[in-house]
């Protein structure tokens, strides 16, 4: 009976945390919005060179291995 009422219980507590939560939080000023923005950006460009690099040896090295179809 016990697990039945925790059961119950944790769906409300989750939303009380959660409630408590977006009360807590606020809408960042543009100095912060501009920060973010840039990591996100900076994010994107690293890891689409990245990746450009990683499929740019990827190609030859699947063409030898693959015996140059």
């Amino acid at each position: 009976m016990d697990q039945v009422k925790h059961l119950a219980d944790q769906p409300k507590e989750f939303l009380k945390e959660g409630t408590q939560f977006l009360n807590r939080c606020q809408k960042p000023d543009r100095r912060e919005f501009i920060k973010i923005s840039q990591a996100v950006a900076m994010g994107f460009i690293i890891m689409g060179t990245i990746g450009y690099f990683v499929k740019l040896i990827h190609i030859p090295v699947n063409n030898i291995l693959v015996g140059g179809a």
